[in-house]
């Protein structure tokens, strides 16, 4: 199916029923979805800020060095973020065939379970190298569930809503992810608040064992979430691919390449932000309060930015939004390291809201409906699956890793800056290259609809 066809689904049966879905049955996948990307990407999360400042020490114990420690903790980060293609495919496939809100309840169920595993285990001291082994193999198991959740959720939210309204409402997913990440982080604020011997006793342990309440909950209001529009009429219209994972790469090569480049960069410079900020911290000398407070409020208001930009989307189009924020990502690559090498407290704070609220907000706002709507829906999960998650293994999950050892070998920041400036570029060339799947000629025609629509709702009443 080409996808330029399902993308102008407006003068299509299947546009007419999403513009008449009711607004409570969008609400509530909306909810649900947010809800969850609450809770899964807290999980998620929590293994990076553990990376940075505890999991060396405890489970990496290596050499004299403490960034040699700290770069294989992030060694393990990778290796969660390799095992998320593996899930993509997986839970694509599975979202593709049997429908996205059962693969959603599975990553939740195996993220909520790894997690909390990770809390209850012993250290290199206790156990020696069997630690870090069952350490890297729960990381693996939250990468898998990673894999499928990030596109399952976005789907749920894009595939139900009104056409006029897809990106406002896309946006609402990643907005659940940092809020996830705000939690995460504010968790281990208040872990810190102990002594320094009991945090790394047990108090980095309790952000951890606690996400067992929260991944309950998720699960719970999952199951009152139902199917996506989209692909429940594709699954009446017996339309579904029996072998997406094959037939996405043989029918749309061009379209989830195209989602490989947006997202490579994106994913890099989004782990700098988090991760490498906190050993960069350390290593500069900056209290780790003020990385954490910053981090905290930087992806708090990252959540309004990529709101507005969603909006925005459905007024102006994908592309050009994405495109600010590709460039955005260039243009604050050296003042970011600038500003939070400085040792003063205002101007760290202004170098994480700068790169978290402002660049990764407007990139994260207009990238769910931009992604999404480069593929046929009967191929989208295992699309986006395939191509978002390899990004993020070669691009979120290496980031961290290779910003380290830059920084271990030449004991400045400046390489580290440059790689980012050329995260940066790549993205604005991916974004340049990508078609605009929201052009003005669907844009005008969904709000005639809508009008129509409520003009046909007031004349009912």
């Amino acid at each position: 199916m080409n996808p330029d066809a399902v993308n102008s689904q407006l003068s299509a049966p299947v546009a007419a029923h999403r513009l008449a879905r009711p607004n409570s049955a969008v609400r509530r996948a909306v909810a649900t979805a947010v809800l969850g990307q609450i809770l899964e990407w807290y999980d998620f999360f929590l293994y990076g800020t553990a990376a940075a400042l505890v999991f060396g020490k405890l489970f990496f114990p290596v050499g004299n060095d403490p960034l040699i420690g700290t770069i294989a903790a992030f060694g393990g980060f990778t290796v969660g973020f390799i095992a998320r293609p593996i899930g993509g495919v997986l839970c694509g496939h599975l979202g593709d065939r049997y429908g996205r809100k059962n693969v959603m309840m599975l990553t939740m169920l195996t993220m909520g379970t790894a997690t909390v595993l990770m809390g209850a285990l012993p250290t290199y001291h206790r156990i020696g190298i069997l630690a870090p082994v069952l350490l890297v193999l729960l990381r693996i198991l939250q990468g898998l569930a990673a894999g499928g959740e990030w596109s399952g959720s976005i789907l749920m939210i894009h595939e139900s809503a009104p056409a006029g309204r897809r990106g406002a409402l896309a946006a609402w997913s990643p907005s659940g992810a940092a809020f996830g990440f705000v939690l995460s982080t504010a968790a281990f604020m208040l872990a810190q608040q102990l002594s320094h011997d009991d945090f790394l006793s047990w108090g980095w342990r309790v952000p951890f064992l606690g996400s067992a309440a929260l991944v309950v909950l998720g699960l719970w209001m999952r199951r009152s979430v139902s199917e996506s529009a989209a692909f429940a009429e594709i699954k009446a219209s017996r339309k579904e691919s029996r072998m997406p994972v094959i037939d996405v790469l043989r029918q749309c090569p061009r379209e989830v390449l195209t989602v490989f480049g947006l997202r490579f960069g994106e994913g890099g410079a989004s782990y700098i932000f988090f991760a490498f900020s906190l050993a960069y911290g350390q290593f500069a000398g900056i209290k780790t309060s003020w990385i954490l407070g910053g981090l905290t409020l930087s992806m708090f208001l990252m959540i309004p930015v990529s709101l507005l930009v969603g909006h925005l989307t459905d007024k102006v189009g994908r592309r050009p939004m994405y495109l600010l924020g590709a460039l955005a990502m260039v243009l604050i690559a050296w003042p970011f390291f600038l500003l939070l090498g400085s040792g003063e407290y205002w101007q760290v704070i202004t170098a994480l809201l700068l790169a978290n609220s402002l660049t990764l907000g407007i990139l994260e706002g207009a990238q769910p409906a931009f992604i999404s709507e480069l593929l046929p829906v009967h191929l989208r999960y295992s699309g986006l699956g395939i191509g978002r998650e390899i990004s993020s293994v070669l691009g979120g999950g290496l980031s961290p890793m290779i910003a380290t050892g830059l920084l271990a070998y030449y004991r400045s920041a400046v390489p580290v800056a440059i790689y980012l400036g050329v995260l940066g570029l790549i993205t604005v060339i991916a974004t340049c290259c990508a078609r605009e799947t929201w052009p003005k000629a669907l844009r005008d025609e969904a709000r005639r609809q809508a009008a129509r629509q409520q003009a046909a709702r007031r004349q009912a009443e």
